[in-house]
């Protein structure tokens, strides 16, 4: 038997349109250009739809931006336009605009005519012919939206099948077929499709479906498996109320799930497209966003990442890679040290049983603390657990309250015990780190001895980590006129300097 040659199904982006009807989300010109350039060009969108008509002026300046990119690029046709059945004002826009593609948006639900334009299905097809006639003499090509698409096939078959009766007389390129209130189930969406492409072979069906009941990736499955020629998609699944079905989840679901299809998009660069938009937009895109989402192909529990060690046991077909991305494994306490040898060999380094032993343990520690231990944490975590063991641990600070109020100098109590000798003691100060160290300093001039004096204090973040991360404090030591350093890691930074002190503590014999 001969190998089957794919069917192409025709992706159509509407980020631009209708991903801009998101609540909060405009986009300026030169936004509209940079990512009409992306979704033509890098991502290999087949069509995109960028504005609606006679909306404002600055929506026209970015269109004709767009349009005169996309005329010296030859992809003008690729370039589309919703418009309206207006007397031929929508036209004239197109035309000023260098537009040469419209949507028309027609009714197509016999409530929608009846209720909102108070029309006979006669007058309406007689105002489409008008309209599409006009935009043939202008030299626009003509795709017509059925608006409510899917309640009229529900509600009303007999007025749906006499509009597509009529548009199979006029010259339009496409039919787009929306479910406008994203109400269809999946089997709906199947069998509504299916027969109207058995009833129509000779025309081009677009299925434009809405994800307010969550159901949009799968009413797009439906659609192509029922032979719809195109699909309308948004990135990040941005869009009116629940948004648009999205574009990196359906194309990931076809190139998976359905072989005997197949589009023209490059999922490399969905990654790079989806987090473009949602910097223009600051539409945030939630961290459990299939594909997109900054946790989805993140391993957190240690189970997970020992399995990946074992013939990828928890690998599924959705590749990283696929998407210009990298499977991470995350780090906390849920971890275990499977979780870590991943960071440790991403990090080009290695760690013997006991040590790696000892990093888990403080990495399980740390997770308790803080939301989120990072990769960049990781080589401050080694560097203070190798450091902390070779220290032999003569004093030992058990205990401490540290004290700050608005209007009162900040006041410290600390127990340290000394060589098996507990002491305790409470000073104030210019901070909580002042008032600890004024305190150490009375225990040890109790037992007739003088701390090293602090000549620098450093504290770090690890570079790329984030706002709840780790800190390392570094602090300088002037003794016997010899200066040495000790450092402290803590998710806290008054808690790190205590910690670097303990070391300076057991450095030294005083």
């Amino acid at each position: 038997m001969g190998v089957t040659t794919p069917r192409n199904i025709e992706i159509m982006d509407t980020t631009l349109r209708d991903g801009e009807q998101t609540s909060g989300v405009s986009f300026s010109a030169s936004e509209k250009l940079t990512l009409a350039k992306l979704l033509l060009e890098e991502l290999n969108v087949d069509r995109i739809e960028i504005a609606s008509a006679r909306v404002s002026e600055g929506e026209f300046e970015a269109v004709k931006r767009i349009t005169q990119w996309a005329e010296e690029n030859n992809l003008l046709q690729q370039v589309e336009i919703l418009t309206f059945v207006d007397n031929g004002r929508s036209i004239e826009w197109m035309v000023n605009s260098g537009a040469k593609v419209q949507n028309l948006l027609t009714k197509g639900s016999l409530n929608h005519l009846k209720y909102q334009l108070k029309k006979s299905p006669e007058q309406h097809f007689s105002d489409i012919a008008q309209t599409i006639a006009l935009a043939q003499e202008k030299g626009i090509t003509t795709n017509v939206y059925l608006e409510d698409w899917s309640n009229g096939m529900r509600n009303d078959k007999a007025y749906v099948f006499a509009f597509l009766d009529f548009l199979s007389t006029q010259t339009v390129e496409r039919i787009l077929l929306p479910d406008t209130l994203g109400v269809l189930t999946p089997q709906e969406a199947h069998n509504f499709l299916a027969e109207i492409i058995v009833r129509y072979p000779d025309m081009h069906f677009d299925f434009h479906g809405h994800n307010d009941y969550d159901l949009g990736v799968s009413n797009a499955m439906e659609a192509v498996k029922a032979g719809v020629h195109g699909l309308h998609l948004t990135v990040n699944g941005m869009g009116e109320r629940a948004g648009n079905a999205p574009l990196a989840s359906v194309v990931a679901v076809i190139n998976d799930f359905i072989p005997e299809v197949k589009t023209n998009i490059k999922e490399k660069s969905l990654y790079k497209v989806s987090q473009l938009v949602a910097t223009f937009t600051g539409f945030r895109i939630p961290v459990n966003k299939p594909i997109v989402g900054a946790n989805v192909f993140t391993q957190t529990a240690g189970i997970h990442a020992d399995g990946d060690s074992k013939k990828n046991l928890y690998f599924n077909d959705l590749l990283p890679e696929r998407f210009g991305r990298k499977r991470s494994y995350a780090l906390g306490k849920t971890s275990g040290k499977a979780n870590i040898v991943k960071n440790l060999q991403e990090l080009g380094l290695t760690l013997n049983d006991e040590e790696l032993k000892k990093v888990t343990q403080r990495i399980i520690e740390l997770g308790d603390k803080k939301q989120k231990v990072t990769t960049h944490d990781l080589p401050y975590i080694i560097s203070d657990v190798l450091d902390s063991a070779s220290e032999d641990q003569h004093v030992v600070i058990k205990s401490y309250v540290l004290t700050h109020a608005k209007g009162l100098q900040p006041s410290t109590t600390v127990s340290v015990e000394i060589d098996g000798e507990l002491i305790e003691e409470n000073a104030s100060g210019d901070g909580q780190y002042d008032a600890f160290i004024n305190a150490l300093r009375k225990i040890y001039k109790k037992k007739g001895k003088e701390l090293p004096r602090l000549t620098d204090y450093a504290v770090h973040i690890p570079p790329g980590s984030n706002s709840d991360a780790l800190c390392e404090t570094s602090i300088t030591w002037l003794h016997e006129n010899k200066e040495f350093i000790t450092r402290g890691l803590d998710s806290d930074q008054t808690v790190s300097a205590i910690k670097a002190t303990e070391k300076m503590l057991n450095s030294i014999v005083l």
